[in-house]
């Protein structure tokens, strides 16, 4: 009796136990007997045509018939192969019946599609490498039927009567209706390796000529042949651009009703983003829509990851995520690749895969839509690094309603290695071929399955659900072959059987639900490719775009599959075929297949993708008259400390504002970087604004104005202006470092004032003023940021007490007596004054870069470093600003960190160092990074340096006798490479949070910090402004950032557009869309200023290297108050019960003084004012 129960429990545990997702079924049970084996010869072989291991690909299609996928392979040097589906995921091959083995030639992709529209499905064949252009004529097997006793398709090529065989050596081919006949037209994608070398930046070709470039043929349908010839159209549509490519997706990425390109070229090549004119011509706008891409970009798929109903992009790269490879891989990229890009045109590019989120839409006259904007997220969802890649496919396998990823990699000879690379320079004019390439490593690793969690961030589940066996895959296609409503897995291998993976998501006792799509359409485009389907269950919305072209070489399957997660019945399934009309069924019971007929459709009026959005902020720039855009020399840090992860020299502009001239209206000053001097923005009656310049120092040294402020310092009523001086382009201490002090003549004239205490030679970051004594005046904060050369050894920062007379500025430096503590208090990034605890004294807080967010309590006499929470959160912080978040009558803070979109991760286990002395006793500092990554594939983590072998060499000669090849230094930790003596006395400091957070006031100095949304971690945050928005009472937040000075191999910091977060309040945020919030700074994001312009609310954005932008709310509800100089905040008093504070600085945020004022709107009840402690006026609105 103890035996059955011993089974039964034992039967109970097995079915608790979750199977892994997906099974590999072997080719001996299968019987897909498939092989793409290479055999390298004298003539042929890796070291003379790179690609010989490029791969091939899989074509899926019901070739019968009967309802069941069928699976077609591309082999290189073998015969490609076509198989049956005999149902129970048993097959059958038929390639010699069928007659389409590839006819002896080197096959590429595999594009299935109806070209003739008979209900039959054909393949065409892309040919490539082999020199005899008659073996890179492309195939096309057309579809004869069935052989009547065999029961077999047969088919017959007839590429050269469709004028379809092209001898371009075509890599892939998508066939989409390109100019809106209703017809079907195809791409080619075209990639010749011509012997030159692919990786030197010279002018880019544009004009059609050189055989790298894609080609375009149009559907002329030939009434005395019964079916299309297609004509070469390349030149008159616009396809000019010259690559090497190896993705292609079909999509509309504008949602103008009209199919755009995504090309993905591999070496330096751009990849190339052609959009459609609706003329019958295209434009590439890959520059306009994405900052940055892949280097050497390989497959890719387009598909909305986030059910925004929005076009994302996801493309593959050979980033590997073990330490080992990535360090024998790749080598450092030097700043002069920047500049060679800009010179020549180049998109900015980085070896590992990108993800694309499409941000939406931007506001073009603030009531209609024009195109995206992207953001670069592929490091945040965690899908950056999966080695030697090839193919990325985007389909919900799990069927939760996501669409997760799976990548395939691997190579059987790996050109890269770097030690390989040596030895091929010194060792291949003698050595035998053979040992050559027996020298050569191979990158044998597991294929990557990615699932989907739902808020961008995707998890690596290659292990847990099956996905562990190493292969050298290429081409995949997906498809419910076993017909049980899961997507299903098929691999073409090189050198190696293809791999079939059955997913038992269905099988298992606890699974997601699905709805399948078919679409038959119009007798022109009988498979309806370019239809779109919208899905829509309890708020849940999904859309598909169809075509099957995707990933890399491969077709997919013809069906269109959703997951719908725990949905039974969905609300509704709406198609929008190619031409406009629409077919709705509603009230859809889930896990079955659905057939839609394009004869049911009705007329909807054409597509309009997008409706008119009210933007909450419109950006006014060309109507205020501003047309400035920050410049400065562009100069190289890396030269000076070669490992610095960024630049210290590229902060400005610097921004501040207020009423120059007397004349009641708020004028700007912007901040002048080397050899460029400030310039002051006047306001006129009319709300523009007259430019001039700031008279000049006359020093010829370098120098960059860092932070700036406005205040009375003579006490005669007028602004005066005060400029502190940053950079790192000149040796410490020297005169170029000296601040400027501007006395104002009332008119805005201005004349410097050389004085005792403008002779601070630190390099600075930051200036802001408050009255801390309580003596009735403005007394300053300045930041010390960094010792040039030095990096990132503490620097000081000063308290100077304002000792001024009427007619006479005098500041006293007495920080060793008010703030001892500021003494090489650490590299400041940004200041505020602030009264943290609500006693009427103005507190100090201070961000810091690899350090913490300091809080200094003010007693009025003295300045003391407090303990706090916050002091545990050591980060890259940037900025601060103090907003009442949670009405609860305290203040708040906001601050900017790095963000978590970066290659570099921080947490407590895992942190980020910097480690800091002269290592090699040459009398220079040598400074090292270092960070937690794996070891080696399925290794552990270990703390690694950052930089590579190469570049540490550069900065420490003496490391090449203990490095000779990038084998030992790839293996070395930091515990191998530094050793405890050197490390003694060495400069060490750590990061271990990233995140921009919110910091919620609980009293008495005790705090407690919140990471901010996703939308505000995909970049570094600089500027920071709060604002209500939308006048619901509760402080919205607005955002600037990015770091375009990032070290060459971290690459730039480019995600953020701006942002703005609506304040949901308890400590909840929405994000809004660019076209929600209508605020749109794409560039290095800089300072963020507020101002009254022609007598309403405004902000300012600076952006480095990058035109000044002003914007102001849409809707004028508001009524802005001035503040005087001594009140300090208010408390604000709404109808609906809500009480919050407001605090009014001299300086805040980035490089950033707003001038000062309160906004009343209808919903406030009333107003107090206050000085310190005591109130000053009550206002009403």
């Amino acid at each position: 009796m103890k035996s059955y129960i011993f089974l039964a429990f034992f039967f109970l545990l097995s079915c608790d136990q979750k199977r892994p997702l997906f099974k590999e079924i072997k080719p001996d049970k299968s019987g897909l007997i498939f092989s793409n084996t290479i055999i390298e010869t004298q003539e042929l072989n890796v070291l003379n045509y790179e690609y010989i291991y490029n791969g091939g690909g899989v074509g899926i299609g019901d070739f019968n018939n009967d309802s069941l996928p069928d699976i077609y392979f591309t082999g290189n040097r073998v015969p490609n192969k076509l198989f049956l589906n005999k149902g129970d995921l048993t097959f059958e091959d038929i390639t010699q019946k069928a007659g389409v083995d590839g006819n002896g030639k080197w096959s590429k992709g595999a594009s299935i599609i109806d070209i003739n529209n008979d209900g039959l499905m054909d393949i065409y064949v892309c040919s490539a490498v082999l020199p005899d252009s008659n073996k890179r004529k492309n195939l096309l097997y057309i579809n004869q039927g069935l052989n009547k006793e065999t029961g077999v398709p047969e088919f017959k090529d007839q590429a050269a009567e469709y004028g379809l065989a092209d001898a371009s050596n075509t890599h892939m081919a998508a066939f989409f209706d390109y100019d809106n006949d209703q017809d079907v037209d195809v791409y080619l994608l075209i990639n010749d390796l011509d012997g030159t070398y692919p990786n030197e930046f010279r002018p880019i070709r544009k004009d059609g000529s050189w055989p790298n470039t894609d080609k375009l043929f149009q559907n002329n349908f030939d009434s005395l042949l019964g079916h299309p010839v297609f004509k070469d159209v390349s030149k008159q549509a616009g396809i000019l651009i010259e690559g090497h490519g190896l993705g292609i997706s079909i999509a509309d990425i504008n949602q103008d009703g009209y199919k755009d390109i995504y090309v993905s070229n591999d070496y330096l090549s751009n990849n190339v983003l052609y959009i459609n004119n609706q003329n019958g011509t295209f434009t590439d706008q890959c520059a306009r829509y994405l900052k940055h891409t892949s280097k050497n970009a390989m497959g890719n798929d387009i598909a909305d990851i986030n059910n925004d109903g929005l076009a994302d992009i996801i493309e593959t790269d050979m980033m590997p995520a073990d330490h080992y490879r990535q360090k024998m891989m790749h080598s450092d990229i030097s700043y002069q690749t920047f500049q060679n890009s800009d010179r020549y045109e180049y998109i900015y590019q980085y070896p590992r895969n990108t993800l694309q989120l499409n941000q939406g839409f931007l506001p073009n006259g603030y009531d209609s839509i024009s195109r995206p904007a992207f953001s670069e997220i592929a490091y945040f969802s965690g899908v950056a690094h999966t080695d030697w890649s090839w193919a990325p496919l985007l389909m919900d396998m799990d069927n939760d309603g996501f669409k997760d990823l799976f990548v395939t990699n691997g190579l059987p000879k790996d050109m890269s290695d770097k030690d390989f690379m040596a030895y091929r320079q010194n060792a291949v004019a003698n050595a035998p071929l053979e040992e050559v390439l027996r020298q050569l490593p191979e990158v044998k690793i597991s294929n990557y399955a990615f699932k989907n969690n739902g808020d961008l961030h995707f998890t690596d589940q290659s292990k847990e659900w099956g996905i562990n066996s190493p292969s050298f895959s290429a081409g995949m296609a997906y498809a419910d072959l076993d017909k049980d409503g899961d997507l299903d897995l098929v691999i073409n291998n090189t050198n190696m059987p293809a791999t079939l993976l059955e997913n038992t998501q269905q099988q298992q006792q606890e699974h997601d639900n699905y709805l399948r799509i078919l679409l038959s359409g119009t007798p022109q485009n009988k498979m309806a490719l370019g239809a779109w389907v919208h899905l829509y269950a309890k708020g849940q919305h999904q859309v598909m775009e169809y075509s099957p072209y995707r990933g890399y070489l491969s077709s997919v399957e013809q069906a269109i599959h959703f997951g719908v997660g725990k949905q039974t019945i969905l609300d509704s399934i709406r198609v929008i075929w190619p031409d406009g009309k629409s077919t709705l069924k509603t009230n859809i019971q889930a896990n079955q297949q659905l057939k839609f007929e394009y004869s049911s459709a009705l007329d909807s009026g054409g597509l309009e993708p997008s409706i008119r959005v009210e933007s909450f902020l419109k950006d006014i720039t060309q109507n205020a008259g501003i047309n400035y855009g920050f410049s400065e020399v562009d100069f190289i840090d890396f030269d000076i400390q070669r490992l610095l992860l960024h630049k210290l020299t590229q902060y400005g502009p610097s921004l501040a504002t207020g009423d120059l001239n007397g004349d009641g209206l708020d004028d700007i000053v912007s901040g002048g970087g080397s050899p460029f001097h400030a310039s002051i923005f006047f306001q006129s009656a009319n709300g523009k604004f007259v430019r001039k310049f700031l008279p000049g120092n006359n020093n010829p040294q370098l120098q960059d104005d860092a932070g700036i402020l406005l205040i009375d310092a003579d006490k005669d009523g007028d602004l005066d202006l005060f400029i502190v001086s940053g950079g790192a382009e000149n040796q410490p201490q020297t005169k170029a470092y000296a601040d400027h002090f501007y006395l104002n003549d009332g008119k805005g004239n201005f004349s410097e004032l050389e004085t005792d205490f403008t002779n601070n030679r630190a390099t600075k970051s930051t200036v802001v003023a408050a009255d801390y004594d309580l003596d009735g005046d403005l007394d300053l904060f300045i930041g010390g940021r960094v010792i040039p050369g030095r990096y990132p050894m503490p620097t000081s920062s000063f308290i100077y007490q304002n000792n001024s007379q009427k007619g006479q500025v005098q500041f006293t430096d007495v920080t060793n007596k008010v703030a001892p503590e500021l003494v090489n208090i650490g590299m400041v990034t940004a200041a505020i004054w602030s009264d943290a605890d609500s006693d009427g004294k103005m507190d100090l807080i201070i961000t810091k870069e690899w350090g913490s967010i300091d809080v200094f309590k003010n007693d009025g006499i003295k300045l003391t470093k407090l303990k706090t929470s916050l002091d545990t959160f050591k980060g890259w912080w940037n900025s601060i600003v103090s907003a009442d978040m949670d009405n609860d009558g305290d203040l708040d803070y906001i601050a900017g960190n790095f963000g978590t979109n970066s290659f570099l991760h921080a947490s407590n286990e895992e942190p980020l160092n910097v480690y800091a002395k002269d290592f090699d006793n040459n009398f220079s500092l040598d400074v090292i990074f270092s960070h937690w990554i794996v070891d080696q594939v399925g290794g552990v983590k270990k703390e690694f340096p950052l930089a590579g072998r190469d570049l540490l060499l550069r900065e420490m000669s003496v490391m090449k006798e203990r490095f000779p090849n990038y084998a030992g230094y790839a293996k070395t930790d930091m515990k191998q490479l530094l050793t405890a003596d050197q490390l003694k006395d060495a400069y060490r400091a750590s990061v271990n949070y990233l995140p921009t957070s919110w910091i919620e006031n609980k009293g008495k100095f005790n705090f407690e910090i919140h990471e901010l949304p996703t939308a505000i971690q995909l970049a570094p945050i600089f500027g920071i402004l709060p604002k209500d928005v939308n006048n619901d009472g509760w402080v919205d937040l607005i955002f600037t950032g990015n770091e375009y000075a990032m070290s060459p191999y971290l690459g730039r910091q480019d995600a953020l557009n701006g942002m703005v977060l609506l304040n949901l309040g308890k400590g909840n945020f929405k994000s809004l869309s660019i076209a929600q919030s209508g605020f749109y700074t794409p560039a290095n994001g800089r300072s963020l200023a507020g101002l009254v312009v022609n007598g309403q609310a405004a902000l300012v954005a600076g952006q480095n290297r990058d035109f000044m932008k002003l914007f102001q709310q849409t809707e004028n509800r508001e009524q802005p108050i001035k503040i005087q100089d001594q009140e300090t905040y208010a408390m604000i008093y709404f109808k609906n019960g809500f009480k919050r504070k407001e605090e009014y600085h001299f300086g805040q945020g980035f490089l950033s003084q707003s001038s000062r004022f309160l906004l009343l709107f209808p919903e406030m009840k009333y107003v107090d004012i206050f000085s310190g402690t005591k109130k000053t006026r009550t206002i009403q609105p």
